[in-house]
């Protein structure tokens, strides 16, 4: 990046056997420089409080984390709600440096039971961030999620790694909302909830080269809860190996939902090691049945690939289950697996039955005529 101005970090007080040290990072104005900047946290241990780096920025700003960061337990040490460390509205941000985001999960877990936990911190927020690279970082027992990114736009991951077991509650590893360009690669997610989540408002999303596992497996959604929620398009998962995880590749929507949309997806490539339920779509997700299966969803899933997965499957190693109202179109036929499971698969509302040749044929031959009626 040429010439950097260094700047020291904010609000870290050093825990070691030495004397604490307070640095205040407000005063350096690391974001006034109109050369590009860089922020360091040295090699040690540092607990720091709640903290936003926000722009914009007159120039490029890195972030180098050599240290490990730790996240207070107190009650009400956090002024803003779910929040610990948040960069906002920077344009060309890098964090590197082979440190980690420690959020002292453990003592947070099940505050709320297995409910969202609204108060809450995530590690890292990442708001409104264009131009951005994070490689070679750790969040570790993330209180919450460990990563949620909103209105970001070509932003990558690469080497990142995340840490918790299987029983923290709503650790997330990243989260994806209302952002587009987002490449997460050649990284490791361990967690007790969805490695990746894809929610409303992502746009071309590739995750590549990522080890999930224990977790949730990757999702879209849940989608359709909300009104006026933003289409998801453009996702691409692949190369990727899911071991010991609850789920693989999913998709799932509200029933009796809003409307809205999820297209042009891409899952292949994919190991599944003992995954409970490799691939869903689920359509009628209610979680902690808060809703009214009676109603069909008003979500349509349509341009769905499922290639090249294999592995071994603890329960269905195909399920899809897409909503009466409005079923699913355009899915593949699932290629390419090599499958050892317990159950029979199960589809459900799929235009055409996926995974049936006569169905496929048979509907083709009905599009055709009603081409013809139509002439």
């Amino acid at each position: 990046m040429g010439n950097l101005n260094m700047v020291a970090m904010l609000l870290l007080l050093i825990v070691s056997t030495a004397k604490a040290h307070v640095f205040d990072v407000c005063k350096y104005e690391a974001c006034e420089s109109p050369t590009p900047s860089k922020v360091l946290i040295p090699k040690g241990t540092f607990l720091l409080g709640q903290v936003k780096l926000e722009g914009p920025c007159k120039a490029a700003l890195e972030l180098e984390v050599q240290g490990t960061v730790i996240a207070k337990t107190e009650p009400g040490t956090m002024k803003e709600q779910g929040s610990w460390v948040t960069f906002e509205r920077i344009n060309g941000f890098t964090m590197f440096g082979g440190g980690t985001f420690d959020g002292q999960g453990p003592k947070a877990w099940g505050t709320c039971g297995k409910s969202y936990c609204q108060q809450l911190p995530i590690n890292l927020r990442f708001n409104f961030i264009t131009n951005g690279l994070v490689q070679h970082i750790t969040s570790k027992d993330s209180k919450q999620f460990h990563v949620n990114l909103l209105r970001c736009n070509n932003l990558a991951f690469r080497h990142f790694t995340i840490s918790a077991p299987d029983d923290s509650i709503n650790t997330d590893g990243i989260h994806i909302g209302r952002s587009s360009g987002i490449n997460i690669s050649d990284s490791n997610i361990a967690t007790g909830d969805d490695c990746v989540s894809i929610g409303q408002g992502s746009q071309q999303i590739t995750i590549a080269n990522v080890n999930c596992g224990p977790g949730h497996g990757i999702s879209i959604g849940s989608l359709g809860k909300i009104e006026n929620e933003e289409s998801v398009v453009g996702i691409t998962v692949r190369n990727c190996t899911f071991s010991n995880t609850q789920n693989g590749v999913r998709i799932k929507t509200w029933p009796a939902s809003f409307k809205n949309a999820v297209s042009d997806v891409k899952f292949e490539d994919i190991i599944m090691n003992n995954v409970s339920s490799p691939i869903i779509i689920d359509q009628i997700y209610c979680q902690y049945n808060r809703c009214n299966k009676k109603l069909p969803s008003l979500v349509k899933i349509s341009n769905v690939s499922f290639k090249h997965i294999r592995g071994t499957s603890a329960t269905l190693a195909v399920e899809l289950v897409c909503s009466s109202g409005i079923p699913c179109e355009e899915l593949s036929r699932v290629d390419g697996l090599d499958w050892v499971q317990k159950k029979r698969d199960l589809t459900r509302n799929l235009v055409p039955e996926m995974g049936n040749p006569m169905e496929e044929d048979r509907w083709k031959q009905k599009l055709e005529s009603e081409k013809e009626e139509a002439c």
